[in-house]
């Protein structure tokens, strides 16, 4: 299989909402019945290549991360996403050891459309065979098909496929039909190779027949003032009759984030060296944690699937208090912050430190593993 370098999630989380150019189509039936809480609560984790040698992928720092995913943020759940077959079936195995539930989805970008299914057959199996021993596993076919696989929109990366979108360079019926098109044959790969649980993980306003899958998943970034303005919004998706899960919600660390929705990375300059935040953003880690405790306490108040937060670490955009300007982690969207040994070196070591917004999610996660167990 043709080996595809992973891209940053958190880079190019501009959806189909944000981007104005789909409306969900909903069924005519009526709403999932929905007890209170969530059923899994937990926490997106990527793997991949890295972008620097420094932040290469590492076995050792995954199993400690797994680690403080289920006794420090006290999760019951792990998304496992990004590319490789070995980190991705390491991870989830890891996981699974570790008595968390898992969330299995392989996302492979600018990768050939046989590569990607290829690749999703490889982890469906492996999640299979993780189900048959007893684990408790869903299983994800992707996420938001038309920014990461060629061939449904113009262009031939990411980037160029987002431009495209912003340009309304494509045609949206033809886009349509290619994307029903490969999501059809993934979901039917999907099911030849994993048996239990299978869903996909859509941008909010995404056409998709969710006829194909047992969940529905939806990558969420709205903000609202009102609790009421979610659960209305929400609701739309329960009219398909099967359960919710929310796979990504979230947002960046600065003042005025959560307004900015799946665009709150949108406020670095790539294109200088080193990269540096736009503008005179105001760090605010509360800001964060606000935003996720709050719409978390609206998906159990659903009584939602699931929900994951994203994400739990991005080794990429670094914290750095020395500068304003180059603390990149103001427009990261993960619950911990990345401290750099050499903040100029991209070979150097580092660590993670909890923001507020891990110490917020694990009281309210700590809090329902309590009454769980009462």
């Amino acid at each position: 299989m043709e080996k595809t370098k992973g891209i940053s999630r958190a880079r190019f989380l501009a959806g189909a909402a944000a981007l104005g150019v789909s409306a969900a189509v909903l069924p005519s039936r009526p709403a999932a019945a929905t007890g209170r809480g969530l059923r899994h609560r937990g926490v997106v984790y990527t793997v991949g290549e890295g972008e620097t040698p420094g932040t290469a992928w590492s076995a050792a720092r995954m199993r400690r991360d797994i680690r403080a995913i289920r006794d420090r943020l006290h999760a019951d759940t792990v998304d496992v996403t990004g590319d490789g077959v070995e980190r991705l079936t390491a991870t989830a195995a890891e996981a699974v050891e570790r008595g968390l539930h898992v969330w299995l989805q392989p996302t492979l970008a600018d990768a050939s459309q046989p590569d990607t299914l290829e690749h999703l057959a490889e982890c469906g199996r492996f999640a299979e065979r993780l189900r048959r021993r007893g684990a408790s596993v869903d299983f994800s076919v992707g996420c938001e098909f038309w920014l990461f696989v060629p061939g449904i929109v113009p262009g031939e990366t990411v980037l160029e496929r987002v431009q495209n979108m912003l340009n309304g360079t494509f045609d949206p019926v033809r886009m349509q039909r290619r994307l029903d098109g490969f999501t059809a044959k993934a979901a039917a790969v999907g099911r030849s190779v994993f048996h239990g649980n299978l869903s996909y993980a859509a941008a909010q306003d995404d056409k998709v027949d969710w006829d194909l899958f047992d969940v529905v998943g939806i990558d969420y970034y709205s903000y609202f003032r009102q609790p009421t303005d979610y659960v209305r919004e929400l609701r739309k998706y329960l009219c398909w009759g099967k359960p919710l899960a929310i796979t990504e919600f979230g947002t960046c660390t600065y003042v005025g984030a959560p307004e900015a929705g799946g665009m709150g990375w949108n406020v670095v300059d790539y294109d200088k060296d080193p990269q540096e935040i736009k503008g005179r953003l105001v760090r605010s880690e509360h800001t964060q944690a606000a935003y996720l405790t709050d719409l978390l306490a609206v998906f159990e108040s659903m009584g939602l699937y699931a929900a994951m937060a994203f994400e739990f670490v991005t080794p990429d955009a670094p914290h750095r208090t020395d500068n304003p300007r180059y603390d990149l982690d103001m427009a990261s969207y993960s619950i911990t912050k990345t401290i750099k040994d050499h903040p100029d070196d991209p070979r150097s070591g580092w660590h993670w430190e909890p923001k507020e917004a891990f110490h917020a999610l694990a009281r309210q996660y700590g809090r329902s593993c309590v009454r769980q167990t009462q």
